[in-house]
């Protein structure tokens, strides 16, 4: 048989009939079906009030940083509408640049470690033999430790700090993105159209890139708006340790710890963290809920 006819058989399925058919891309009618989903809008809605926020904030609200020791732990008022904490300083202030920065360090730790295991699960699932077996070994020892106590051994030997906690965080975070991209590109193998494009001499490192590398990006990305929502929940709570941020930079965990101490006279005091963690945390679940309904293959019959 030529290779044209190889071609033509194998994408109508006589090469490898049983293979599972390609994840959907991320493209415009994805988008779109992404859209016309309640839950989508409703993340999408939430994602844009804190990114609003966090943007709109220096140029409408007073200096996060700076203390008033005359209103020290002030309710609520029309002055201050999330009142003041310890120092008097204007917490609805402290809680849009707790916005900025903790947002802004969670979806840095999302992008590396979703670049990183896209580059090291679709090279080991793609490459195979010893070079297959020895990333997974890796993988498979990084996943086997609690992230979070890597990620404390890390920021240990870092020291504490905004960027050390970022790339501590970073580099403990990519081992499931690429188990999941090793999974995806192995089972991409025997594929028709990867194989067609083998039969038609297409070569290893186009035909991974056109027919591979769309799909696995397509799962990566659900699993990276999910991990966005983690990635926020740990970095606070890392800072909440006081690994994180140091004072007097506003951040979400910071601002928990620093109202943990005066919680009963001033409860207000954890309403902005605790509400952006809510809201960051939610807006990512219910964005990668409806994001691997519309990337799943089987959502197309």
């Amino acid at each position: 048989m030529d290779r044209p006819a190889a071609a033509r058989c194998a994408v109508i399925g006589l090469v490898a009939p049983s293979a599972a058919p390609a994840p959907r891309a991320v493209d415009r009618s994805s988008a779109r079906a992404l859209l016309a989903r309640p839950a989508a809008r409703a993340g999408i809605g939430m994602a844009a009030v804190l990114l609003l926020a966090a943007v709109a904030g220096p140029w409408l609200l007073p200096d996060p940083n700076l203390p008033d020791y005359t209103r020290q732990l002030t309710p609520p008022s029309a002055q201050n509408l999330l009142g003041t904490d310890q120092a008097g300083r204007d917490l609805l202030a402290r809680s849009v640049a707790g916005a900025r920065s903790s947002l802004g360090a969670a979806v840095t730790v999302t992008l590396l470690s979703a670049l990183i295991g896209l580059v090291v699960g679709t090279f080991s699932g793609a490459v195979g033999g010893v070079v297959d077996t020895v990333l997974t070994r890796i993988t498979d020892v990084l996943l086997g430790l609690p992230t979070l106590v890597l990620t404390l051994a890390v920021v240990g030997m870092l020291g504490p700090g905004h960027l050390n906690l970022v790339v501590a965080m970073a580099l403990t975070m990519w081992a499931g993105i690429a188990r999941l991209a090793r999974s995806v590109a192995r089972g991409a193998r025997d594929r028709p159209d990867v194989v067609a494009a083998r039969m038609a001499g297409v070569g290893p490192v186009r035909t991974v890139l056109t027919h591979v590398v769309p799909g696995v990006t397509a799962q990566v990305s659900v699993a990276a708006t999910l991990g966005l929502g983690e990635a926020v929940l740990a970095l606070g709570a890392l800072s909440f340790l006081g690994l994180g941020a140091q004072p007097p930079t506003a951040e979400w965990g910071t601002m928990l710890a620093d109202g943990r101490e005066t919680f009963a006279a001033a409860p207000w005091q954890l309403l902005g963290p605790g509400l952006g963690l809510v809201l960051a945390v939610a807006a990512a679940t219910l964005i990668a809920d409806a994001l691997r309904d519309v990337t799943d293959p089987r959502s197309r019959q």
